[in-house]
């Protein structure tokens, strides 16, 4: 597993949330860690297959999801998870990540996306995944999660 694997989907993430969010976010600190799906976090899986296979998951708590989503509707306070709000958030993820996989592509690295699936609990193994937290100052943070076979 390569770190520069994870560039462009942080690159593409600081991006979007910016567009859409309108929230610049920081960068945390590059690590491996075993991937669990817990409580009260919602995950974004996104499928890579091509000359990456793996996955993508953003993960956020909830709490985190609902002032992303707030924010992308320009302030509208969300105080639930309903199915708007996760459609929202699952955009996101595809936009993050069709955005990654356009400039993956521009890099020699083709890759097809699938469509995003949201968890909420979900019983999963645990894997080992390159991650890197965004911080989005007064919203939480985004777990960008790679794994990649």
């Amino acid at each position: 597993m390569k770190a520069e694997l994870i560039n462009p989907f942080l690159e593409s993430a600081r991006v979007v949330i910016e567009q859409v969010a309108n929230v610049r976010p920081s960068t945390g600190q590059l690590g491996v860690k075993e991937v669990v799906v817990s409580e009260q976090y919602i995950w974004i899986q996104i499928g890579m297959t091509g000359q990456m296979e793996g996955d993508i998951v953003f993960g956020l708590h909830e709490d985190v999801a609902k002032k992303v989503v707030s924010a992308m509707m320009g302030g509208y306070s969300v105080t639930e998870m309903d199915e708007m709000s996760k459609s929202a958030i699952s955009e996101l993820g595809n936009m993050i990540s069709g955005n990654a996989s356009t400039m993956l592509f521009n890099q020699g690295v083709v890759v097809d996306i699938t469509p995003p699936k949201l968890m909420v609990q979900a019983a999963t193994e645990a894997k080992k995944a390159l991650t890197i937290p965004l911080i989005m100052e007064g919203i939480g943070e985004l777990d960008i999660q790679v794994l990649i076979a």
